[in-house]
């Protein structure tokens, strides 16, 4: 749940799927995992240059690609725009002043922007005004260290506040796959196997890309996996997300929801 996927900087609605997941985390799912001392793990995208210059054309282009137009060569290929929403927000050429303040012609509110067109993982998305008309450079696409790349504010708030928890604090993990348990090892299957961890709840976005490519390989290496609905979202069609739940609560594991999650947690306390 990064700032690429969620921020409304860049055109994300704030009832949209993803900021609902979001709200669904902040309200119950984390509230609730905090009482019952579960370690919240944070997955997401972190690129590195050697990363993003040894990755797969299949992985490279995920969120955005170059598309030739019909009877044109390579070397007119032209950005494609995604069908269901990725690529959005657009910011037009623009002054600013040392601290980031626009000056003269700048970035026009976003329901007016053109949309902007990435052209795959590590690509320059450019310039971004964020609130009180400050103007952040959005940086690479999903590379490490970067705004779009950063949690939106009240999740890192979240992240912040877990981190400094004395018994089992949360863990930040980057991840250069859609899955962050894909392969031999992984920096986030270390952890679980040195942690002991037998059983992993899901959330995030989108559902029917990275949580579910994660939740996948999970089951498939012996983890117990547990989806929480409403603490996803996907920008796909509803089609795409009944999918994953469908399976998920029929042969990868089980499905539930936020509030189920946090009674489950008070009967676990009460009875103890």
């Amino acid at each position: 749940m990064q700032n690429f996927f969620l921020s409304t900087y860049l055109g994300r609605p704030t009832d949209g799927a993803g900021n609902n997941a979001k709200r669904q985390l902040l309200e119950t799912a984390i509230p609730a995992a905090r009482k019952a001392g579960i370690q919240i793990i944070w997955l997401n995208w972190g690129l590195t240059d050697e990363e993003v210059e040894h990755m797969p054309p299949s992985t490279r282009r995920a969120f955005g690609f170059e598309a030739a137009p019909e009877g044109e060569g390579k070397n007119k290929s032209l950005p494609a725009i995604d069908a269901h929403g990725v690529n959005q927000a657009a910011a037009e050429q623009f002054m600013q002043d040392k601290n980031g303040v626009l000056e003269g012609k700048g970035p026009t509110e976003n329901r007016k922007l053109a949309k902007r067109i990435y052209k795959g993982l590590g690509s320059e998305i450019g310039p971004v005004r964020i609130e009180d008309g400050k103007v952040v450079d959005a940086g690479r696409l999903l590379m490490r260290d970067t705004w779009n790349a950063a949690l939106p504010p009240t999740l890192d708030t979240a992240y912040k506040e877990g981190r400094s928890l004395k018994e089992k604090p949360d863990v930040w993990i980057h991840k250069n796959r859609m899955s962050g348990l894909w392969g031999s090892s992984t920096p986030c299957t270390f952890l679980l196997e040195q942690e002991g961890i037998k059983t992993l709840l899901f959330a995030g976005v989108n559902t029917d890309q990275c949580v579910a490519g994660s939740l996948q390989d999970a089951f498939t290496r012996g983890w117990d996996c547990i989806l929480l609905k409403d603490a996803c979202g996907t920008t796909s069609p509803d089609s795409a997300k009944e999918c994953v739940e469908f399976n998920c609560a029929r042969t990868w594991g089980f499905v539930t929801d936020c509030i189920s999650l946090e009674k489950g947690i008070q009967a676990m306390l009460e009875a103890r």
